[in-house]
């Protein structure tokens, strides 16, 4: 429209209603990129997030076979006892139960015959079942308790202390001097 010509009323009112319209699909679209965006954002961000996951399990070394104690859930109990200078000790009861419920534990009732509870609902590992964990797990170094220690297993001598893979109806000697 050439801005020398009056325009009339209804001419004035028309050209209003036509700005009105094209601000509110102006609005809209707006509002529709702005969602695009977002859309293409939270999917970007969920494909990294996915694309992490996956190349974080790709990544990580797999266990050895040899590490491997069990892939399902088990219950063992071996019995274990601890001589310093002659005077068995006796295993204090409910060692790593608490809050955190560890797999290798004590209870109140049979704790006085020195047994220990392996309780493990999936994958175990040696380093899992060591003896070392069960001294871990009860707060104490196996080496604090005395000197010259030896240890038997099922009445054979075993040097592996800490690092010893315990085995259901294992009995296990410490004996300190």
């Amino acid at each position: 429209m050439d801005p020398q010509i009056p325009l009339t009323k209804k001419e004035r009112k028309e050209l209003k209603r036509q700005e009105k319209i094209e601000a509110k699909v102006a609005v809209v679209q707006s509002r529709q990129t702005k969602r695009i965006i977002r859309w293409i954002g939270w999917g970007a961000f969920g494909v990294a997030t996915i694309g992490s996951l996956v190349w974080l399990v790709a990544s990580r070394p797999p266990i050895p076979e040899s590490d491997i104690v069990s892939r399902g859930a088990f219950h063992w109990h071996p019995e274990v006892a601890i001589y310093v200078k002659g005077e068995k000790q006796e295993i204090p009861a409910d060692i790593g139960i608490g809050a955190v419920h560890q797999p290798i534990h004590t209870h109140t009732d049979d704790n006085k015959q020195g047994v220990i509870h392996l309780e493990f609902q999936g994958l175990a590992r040696k380093q899992d079942v060591s003896f070392g964990q069960f001294f871990k797990n009860w707060g104490k170094d196996m080496r604090s308790l005395g000197v010259d220690m030896r240890m038997t297993v099922n009445g054979k001598e075993n040097t592996e202390y800490e690092n010893y893979v315990m085995r259901d109806k294992d009995k296990i000697e410490l004996r300190f001097d």
